[in-house]
């Protein structure tokens, strides 16, 4: 096939570079804003987009990301592609804050508390729950008896908590983000308009200086 790789890499090494990009996360960091800057649309309608792509990474439904932040980009009339590339805020090194932060607002918000040593009952409960659905799908083949009590417990001490206790920190970090990308964008996009000016009139001149 035309575009299949000839060098077939390893899953080791699939696995790594989903944690950790080719030049590393900074490096990443710095394509996406290139990448944003330079997307041929208003500053304000990218700057809605990266606003959809932020707020959905404090959310719990990682493998969805990408879908729902380009939904609501649409609904909010905002650049879709912006609102894909916005999703990279959320990587393996900011979502163990995003998830503590987001969890804890969800425990205050809804009047509970969670349990002591925290991240290590995240750990506990997210391990059953993912032990517990390996075995459901399994009992469908096997004479084993289907058990969802764990995933009950995940959903309700670590799924709604989460869903819940993100809106607020999504929407105060996204409306940052916004407040200081708009700018941003809007200077790159008149410079680029200025340099192009520029390089107009200088063709136009020597066209002219031909013609004279």
């Amino acid at each position: 096939m035309v575009f299949k790789r000839r060098d077939r890499r390893p899953v080791w090494e699939i696995v790594f570079r989903a944690v950790w990009p080719k030049g590393g996360w900074g490096r990443a960091a710095q394509y996406v804003r290139h990448r944003l800057r330079r997307l041929p649309d208003t500053p304000e309608k990218i700057c809605r987009g990266i606003w959809a792509g932020v707020f959905v990474t404090f959310t719990p439904f990682y493998g969805l990301h990408f879908v729902i932040s380009a939904a609501l980009a649409w609904i909010m009339r905002g650049n879709i592609l912006a609102s894909i590339l916005a999703t990279f805020f959320g990587n393996p090194l900011t979502y163990v804050p995003i998830g503590i932060v987001s969890l804890q607002t969800g425990y205050w918000l809804l009047g509970t508390r969670p349990e002591a040593g925290f991240e290590e009952s995240f750990a506990r409960k997210f391990a059953a729950a993912s032990a517990d659905l390996w075995h459901n799908v399994m009992s469908v083949f096997t004479p084993a008896t289907a058990d969802w009590s764990r995933l009950a417990v995940f959903y309700r001490e670590v799924f709604v908590p989460y869903t819940v206790g993100g809106i607020l920190p999504g929407i105060v970090t996204a409306t940052v983000i916004y407040c200081l990308a708009l700018p941003v964008v809007r200077a790159y996009q008149n410079r680029r308009k200025a340099q192009l000016r520029r390089k107009l009139g200088k063709l136009k001149s020597g066209v002219d200086a031909g013609l004279g």
